[in-house]
């Protein structure tokens, strides 16, 4: 792992989206984390040694689907899929379809698998898939302001990881969607799709990947904006987690991936975060670990 120093970090932005304000400050703890994402190679050790079943691999409650066709309720996960051509961008079903068989281990689908992508991130994890494999190896899922401390390199306020500048000398620095996005993807340093580990230049602090390839989890539950509070009072849950009370539970999940494009997601950037139900599996979502 990564040593990464204590710091103070001047969190969130207020340049692109709603949720990644308002910037404050978060004094910052020593911690270690690792220095890429978990790879489809070490989950399939945890998974050899424990026999763990991924959450998208398991069967289907009919209970927790009222008024669902039994049929339908087969494991899976959801499969970005590149449309034929341009489409309304605010129509997210057009490139994502719900894949029964889909799981970690063939993460587009019967017929797929890993076997070429053993350094690659591990995808289709759901949030507790990935709490599993931390606690076996003796770890934990990073906080969110631990996550965008370290992928900030010792940058304070820059937009990217690397700097202000995208391209800095028209250097790729990240794996995202290079293209017209969702249907058309020239590829990043010759990857469609998620890349090997380390195949980007490492950050200030020697991390790699917080930046594209996969979106990673956190373990921090999801706010509409950030929380100035170090805790949340009962009466304030619903207004801000952004969603109904009773509804799934939602985690942080930050860095973007391979699928973020500035035409529909400028979400490469440390600021940047996402909400995920802790029940997602999708092929461009994966999770590093902390200590």
């Amino acid at each position: 792992m990564t040593r990464i120093p204590a710091g103070r970090l001047l969190m969130g932005s207020v340049d692109f989206y709603p949720e990644e304000g308002p910037v404050h400050e978060r004094e910052i703890e020593a911690f270690d984390l690792d220095p890429y994402p978990v790879t489809n190679a070490e989950y399939l050790r945890f998974v050899t040694e424990t026999g763990y079943v991924t959450v998208a691999e398991r069967p289907l409650d009919p209970r927790e689907f009222p008024g669902a066709d039994p049929a339908t309720l087969v494991p899976g996960g959801l499969v970005f899929t590149p449309t034929d051509g341009p489409v309304n961008l605010n129509e997210w079903q057009r490139w994502w379809r719900w894949q029964p068989g889909a799981h970690w281990r063939a993460p587009e689908g019967p017929g797929s698998d890993v076997d070429g992508r053993l350094e690659h991130p591990v995808v289709q994890i759901a949030f507790e898939d990935a709490s599993a494999y931390a606690a076996w190896a003796h770890k934990r899922l990073p906080t969110e302001a631990e996550w965008e401390w370290a992928a900030r390199g010792g940058l304070v306020g820059a937009r990217y990881a690397w700097g202000d500048e995208l391209r800095p000398d028209g250097e790729l620095m990240a794996n995202t969607w290079q293209g017209d996005f969702p249907y058309r993807n020239s590829g990043a340093a010759g990857f469609i799709g998620t890349s090997a580990t380390g195949a980007f230049p490492a950050n200030g602090f020697g991390v790699h990947d917080m930046i594209g390839n996969v979106w990673e989890w956190t373990a921090d539950t999801w706010s509409a904006r950030h929380s100035m509070s170090p805790t949340i009072q009962p009466g304030e849950r619903r207004n801000l987690l952004g969603v109904d009370a009773g509804g799934p539970p939602r985690r942080v999940t930050k860095g973007g991936s391979h699928l973020c494009a500035p035409e529909y997601c400028r979400r490469y950037r440390p600021a940047a975060r996402s909400s995920q139900t802790e029940d997602s599996a999708t092929t461009h979502l994966g999770f590093r670990c902390a200590r």
